[in-house]
């Protein structure tokens, strides 16, 4: 039988590409190295992969090395990637310029219609003073957050999936079975939310399924299976109204 959208009673989402449109932030966080450099050479598609590089490398290296401490790094990172002088200021410029990512136009009123009928939860590679500053442009409250300083690992470390999982059971009463992982990146949550068995609905701001870039999520070999496609948080939001108003009608 085919699952509908409302056999499941939480919506897990990763924040960053899916709820916050951290591709434009990155880009804009980028500028005053750019500008300081006198560079018109890097492209947005360019600086952004060199990010998508640094970033899963330096995560993977240090663990337990907090968010804006990464985008310090993965700045120095990308100067030196792209021959490009940086300072200690700049490269902590970038790194609190989390405050300052936007929510895409679409999530806040898509979030707030989810709310109706799901328990939210984040899961999220970011610090909690990070996400605090996001979750102001979000226009909802979580019922649950777990992030990477909480964990000590970040996706797609399988540890984040298994630890979000036993907090939902002990502490939302919810199984596996309830929830559907809602996220745009294939590399940091599709892959893993399959391998730990759960239903997952895609994103899929950057249309890698028809074809589209990669943008500042790293690669991955193969495709993993998705229950649901999206091209945003709206066109999802809009798919749960009409689906609950079908059945409201007697329509299976």
């Amino acid at each position: 039988m085919t699952a509908q959208l409302s056999d499941y009673k939480a919506l897990t989402f990763d924040c960053y590409g899916t709820l916050i449109d951290w591709e434009t932030g990155i880009w804009d966080a980028l500028q005053p190295l750019l500008v300081a450099n006198e560079r018109d050479d890097v492209t947005r598609d360019f600086a952004l992969e060199a990010f998508s590089k640094f970033e899963s490398r330096q995560q993977t290296e240090t663990p337990d090395m907090s968010y804006p401490e990464i985008l310090q790094t993965v700045h120095h990172a990308i100067a030196a990637d792209f021959n490009l002088k940086t300072t200690p200021e700049l490269d902590a410029r970038f790194g609190k310029s989390i405050a300052h990512w936007p929510a895409f136009a679409d999530t806040a009123d898509a979030l707030r219609i989810l709310k109706k009928n799901y328990k939210l939860v984040i899961l999220s590679n970011i610090n909690r003073d990070g996400f605090a500053a996001s979750n102001r442009k979000l226009g909802v409250t979580f019922d649950a957050v777990y992030t990477a300083e909480d964990i000590g690992s970040y996706k797609p470390d399988p540890a984040n999936f298994e630890y979000m999982l036993k907090r939902l059971r002990k502490d939302e009463s919810i199984g596996r079975s309830d929830i559907l992982h809602t996220a745009q990146s294939l590399f940091h949550d599709h892959v893993q939310a399959k391998a730990h068995g759960l239903a997952n609905a895609w994103i899929d701001r950057q249309r890698l399924s028809e074809s589209g870039s990669w943008g500042a999520t790293a690669r991955v070999a193969e495709r993993p299976e998705t229950d649901f496609v999206y091209f945003s948080m709206g066109e999802m939001a809009d798919a749960v109204r009409a689906e609950l108003n079908r059945l409201s009608r007697g329509f299976s």
